[in-house]
């Protein structure tokens, strides 16, 4: 008898799994448990059903072409293959592919991608510019060789002859379309003149039209300096390009449409406004000659004499008034001052002065009024009626 260890027991069972052709490639639906995303990339999850439950492993190289995001409770449908794991000793499914069950893959990843821009802001109202009423350059985006083009060129030559348009040649769908149109719209918004963007390609299924419908182009719209019109498809397609553009065109010739006004509607309007203009400033002259006539008939302007004599009269009057009133005024204010002077004459000290009488005062300028305060040999000043003698001290008496 044979006996195995653990290890070669588990790489015979792994054989096996390896020879079975239904395990080497098979399909196997379930709902998805414990969903997580490691930061290498692998993707692990648990696929179960009413009665059983499988692990399953996603490597980084296949996970990233899976254009819908898995998540917890989603039923799903994946092709792989079985194999041991060895070190636990566990079988598990290795997937190659997976996609929703019951809904296309692309519809998921669209309403995924929707529900995310939507909780940044990129289809925020407030977000949307309003286009130039009459723009001079227009910037196209779109497949150099698609009839959406040409169909675009004719309206905007017939609608508004002499327009500039510059188009950005790109790739429309494929895995190179994205990156091609966020190229040609940085492009484009280096370009100093151009006022508006048409950014779109003709009609087509879900698939062909993915690229619209990608997070790069939806950043590249929203980070445009230039207002955008999405024109992706028919007027039934909606892209995510749409949402995030500031118009939304049901078609590239209804974008054409849309941008520019009709040569002959607007030759049309301004003659319109011109005979407004015109009639309203014929209007405005009679009405102004109407009133300077009538101005023109008023006593006032006849006779003025009849307003400037009442007042030159007035003003005579108050003239005297004023006169009067200023002589009063200036004789009272004399009087009081005559009377205020003598008071001062009488109170002044150089009345005392005169009688002969002197004022003796220190250095300082301190008043001497008691001689028990000076000392012999002290200077002091005396004040007479006419000038002043500075004098020393030489006996004190009290």
């Amino acid at each position: 008898m044979r006996i195995l260890s653990v290890s070669e027991l588990t790489q015979y069972i792994k054989e096996k799994f390896a020879r079975d052709p239904l395990l080497a490639n098979v399909w196997v639906k379930g709902e998805i448990s414990n969903f997580k995303l490691h930061t290498s990339g692998h993707i692990y999850l648990t696929l179960k059903d009413r009665d059983s439950c499988l692990k399953t492993v996603m490597f980084r190289s296949r996970a990233r072409n899976l254009v819908f995001r898995p998540e917890n409770g989603m039923s799903v449908i994946i092709r792989g293959y079985l194999s041991v794991y060895e070190r636990d000793g566990s079988y598990q499914l290795y997937a190659e592919e997976m996609e929703p069950e019951g809904i296309g893959a692309l519809y998921i990843a669209f309403e995924q991608m929707k529900q995310k821009l939507a909780a940044q802001g990129l289809f925020a109202a407030e977000r949307k510019r309003p286009l130039p009423r009459i723009p001079g350059t227009v910037g196209i985006v779109t497949s150099p060789t698609g009839a959406a083009l040409q169909d675009m060129l004719k309206i905007l030559r017939r609608r508004w002859p002499g327009l500039q348009v510059i188009v950005a040649p790109v790739l429309v769908q494929g895995q190179g379309a994205p990156p091609d149109i966020c190229r040609a719209m940085e492009q484009l918004n280096r370009l100093p003149d151009v006022d508006v963007l048409i950014m779109g390609r003709g009609g087509g299924s879900l698939e062909e039209l993915w690229a619209f419908n990608t997070e790069e182009v939806a950043w590249a719209i929203a980070g445009s300096r230039i207002p955008v019109i999405s024109a992706v498809g028919h007027e039934t397609d909606y892209t995510i390009a749409d949402m995030v553009a500031d118009l939304r065109a049901p078609t590239p010739s209804a974008a054409a449409e849309m941008v520019v006004p009709d040569h002959g509607d607007m030759t049309r309007y301004l003659s319109a406004i011109k005979q407004q203009m015109e009639k309203g400033l014929l209007n405005l002259v009679e009405r102004k000659r109407q009133r300077l006539a009538l101005a023109a008939n008023q006593q006032t302007l006849q006779r003025p004499y009849l307003i400037t004599g009442n007042r030159q009269q007035a003003l005579d009057a108050l003239t005297s008034s004023l006169e009067r009133g200023t002589k009063l005024s200036l004789a009272d204010k004399s009087a009081a001052l005559s009377h205020l002077a003598g008071k001062l004459q009488v109170l002044s000290p150089l009345a005392t002065l005169a009688r002969g009488y002197s004022i003796c005062s220190t250095p300082e300028g301190k008043v001497v009024t008691d001689a028990g305060s000076l000392t012999i040999g002290q200077r002091v000043q005396v004040r007479l009626n006419s000038g002043c003698a500075n004098c020393s001290v030489e006996e004190v008496h009290q």
